[in-house]
């Protein structure tokens, strides 16, 4: 299968190697995608820059966008294909697939239709000076996309930078492209220049960081693990090139006593179980005030033993973990929260049928965890909860932040000003009170503080962080 495309033309890496892909539900391989390297990188940043100084550098910002929105005509149109393609290739649920579709399309309608619509400013200046600042795009940017959501980070990173001009290279997870790659056959389809959008399938440590260190990108865009960030951005920083980096989380559900627990427990149960758990943004500590623990965590346990885990097709509440790796870790989580005694409180099911060989794992809710065990500190990446009490709001703000993480929070209370002062104290880019959208709106700004990184993806603001500003001054006496 030839999924690396360069300029307008699908072809087979420089190497003429592959990957085998592995369906994560029974462990099995069922195709390849090619194994490009830093040769097809050279040659994909080539096109990119080709495209910048031709027909895409040209293009007026209304008919980029015109381009854009019938690219997300055609995701709807073609919706149900893509979400089988992205349910077999991640294992997640076809309700989730198709979800996550309909969010892609919403990406490209969004930015399409907003791609005319970055204004520049005029600057008051001396008598006789005319004083502009106009926005530009960077040129080449650099796109690295993980495995949990590929087809939503598809347009999320791609949409907002071709709506303002730049060309793209865009590297997929080996273990999870095959929707970005009929994405981006829809993407030609839309009348996207050849070069404006290039892809190059690969391992991170070969194709992706030989992106990265590329000198023909302008920008880099990564999502991933805080310890390959912090690689991205040395790697960028070494020819200067600007980056938005996110990096995960350690998320907090934050429950006061006067929580509403039939609206706060079937959201916090999602929260962790959507998607396996490998969500940046999962809840996955649940802080509760301790005059309210016994009875909250306990309904939050009854959820939980009601969740079903099982294949695309039996479109369960979750799917399989994603890889092997990744379900080793998860599992050892598990296991090692066990035989150090932390309680383990409820377990979810595992359907009838699934195969043995799957990466399959019931959702395990524990507590209450220890403040400085692992599972209150460290990201599992699965559908894992750890469950702590707390005292009193000062209590629950030290607890909420006692993290290098900081992306999304979860407050539940009915009291105002205590919304108020907890979404200013919390160390997050995101607060959600009575509610948890966690990255779910296109038009919420998203991104993190501390080890969550930096930069803000989704919204007016990405616009603003995939170009940079000119001044331009007239002198005209």
């Amino acid at each position: 299968m030839s999924t690396i495309l360069i300029d307008g033309q699908w072809r087979s890496s420089v190497n003429g190697q592959t990957i085998e892909v592995i369906n994560p539900c029974d462990n099995k391989s069922f195709t390849t995608i090619s194994r490009g390297t830093s040769a097809d990188i050279d040659l994909a940043v080539a096109a990119a820059q080709r495209a910048l100084d031709g027909a895409w550098g040209r293009m007026t910002a209304t008919e980029r966008g015109r381009i854009l929105m019938k690219f997300g005509e055609l995701i709807i149109k073609n919706a149900e294909e893509i979400a089988l393609i992205e349910a077999r290739d991640t294992g997640k649920p076809m309700t989730v697939a198709r979800n996550d579709i309909v969010a892609v399309a919403r990406y490209f309608e969004f930015y399409g239709s907003a791609a005319d619509k970055i204004h520049g400013q005029q600057i008051p200046y001396l008598n006789g000076y005319n004083v502009q600042v106009v926005r530009v795009p960077h040129g080449v940017t650099a796109h690295i996309i993980p495995w949990n959501y590929p087809a939503q980070m598809f347009g999320r990173t791609l949409a907002p930078a071709l709506a303002m001009g730049n060309a793209a290279v865009l590297k997929p997870s080996e273990d999870a492209c095959l929707s970005g790659i009929r994405l981006a056959q829809l993407a030609m389809e839309a009348g996207l220049p050849p070069g404006a959008l290039n892809v190059v399938t690969g391992y991170g440590y070969e194709a992706g960081a030989a992106l990265t260190a590329h000198p023909g990108i302008n920008f880099a865009t990564f999502t991933g693990s805080p310890e390959v960030g912090v690689m991205v951005q040395e790697s960028t920083a070494k020819n200067a090139v600007p980056c938005v980096l996110e990096l995960g989380g350690k998320s907090p559900q934050i429950v006061f006593n006067d929580v509403d627990m039939d609206k706060a427990v079937p959201i916090i149960v999602k929260a962790i179980t959507q998607n396996a758990g490998q969500t940046c943004s999962a809840g996955s500590r649940l802080l509760i005030q301790q005059d309210i623990y016994e009875t909250f965590v306990g309904r939050v346990a009854e959820a939980f033993k009601k969740v079903k885990v099982g294949t695309p097709e039996m479109d369960l509440d979750c799917g399989p973990i994603v890889n092997a790796k990744q379900f080793a870790r998860v599992k050892g989580f598990i296991d090692q929260a066990v035989a150090s005694g932390v309680p383990l409180l409820a377990r979810g099911v595992l359907a009838d049928g699934v195969s043995p060989e799957g990466y399959f794992v019931a959702p395990a809710l524990f507590g209450a965890v220890p403040r400085d065990h692992q599972l209150a500190c460290k990201e599992v990446f699965g559908p894992v909860l750890a469950a702590m009490p707390f005292s009193d709001e000062e209590d629950a703000v030290r607890l909420a932040n006692a993290t290098e993480f900081g992306l999304v929070s979860g407050v539940w209370t009915e009291n105002g000003s205590r919304q108020q002062r907890m979404a200013q104290r919390l160390h997050s880019g995101q607060v959600f009170i009575n509610c948890y959208g966690a990255g779910g709106g296109v038009e919420l700004p998203f991104g993190g503080m501390k080890r969550s990184g930096h930069g803000r993806e989704k919204g007016f603001l990405a616009l603003e962080e995939f170009s940079t500003t000119k001044t331009v001054v007239l002198h005209h006496g």
